[in-house]
């Protein structure tokens, strides 16, 4: 069977000072795959844009704030990662530059500046705690990495960077 993904954007807010990360926690739907986890923000790519604009649309749409610069900092493929099994294939972006000021939340949870360095201490996917450091780390080349899911549950992690 083919590899047919559903093609997504997940993106790190950082603050001006570069020391707390926008993140959602996810604590609105009863019935959200994500239920009570932080996560970045971001969602499902349209069929008319690219991966920078749909990153850009989901921040605002999340947030309320416009994103002024960005880099994107790797590639995830997420077999099984799906709430019903779906293959999912994520761009992750650093948000360094913005316009605007957050909301509190929206129709997924609540909107929180969490310092940097607690991040790792929020509830979280697991395999997150894998690439996080990832995306914060000072390398400039991008990562590319694959994570299998099976049952909610992460299998293996590997990754490259060129």
């Amino acid at each position: 069977m083919p590899y047919t993904p559903i093609i997504g954007t997940l993106g790190y807010v950082l603050s001006p000072d570069r020391e707390r990360v926008l993140m959602i926690h996810r604590n609105a739907r009863k019935d959200d795959h994500h239920l009570g986890k932080y996560n970045g923000l971001g969602g499902k790519l349209e069929p008319n844009e690219d991966v920078a604009a749909g990153m850009r649309r989901e921040i605002r749409e999340e947030s309320g704030i416009e994103c002024v610069s960005m880099q994107l900092r790797g590639t995830i493929s997420w077999p099984g990662f799906g709430k019903h099994g779906e293959d999912w294939l994520g761009f992750l972006f650093l948000i360094d530059g913005f316009e605007g000021e957050p909301h509190d939340g929206n129709h997924e949870g609540t909107l929180e500046w969490v310092d940097r360095s607690r991040m790792m201490e929020l509830p979280m996917w697991e395999g997150d705690r894998h690439f996080l450091p990832l995306v914060f780390d000072d390398d400039p080349r991008p990562f590319h990495g694959v994570m299998p899911y099976e049952n909610g549950r992460m299998q293996s992690w590997a990754f490259s960077r060129f």
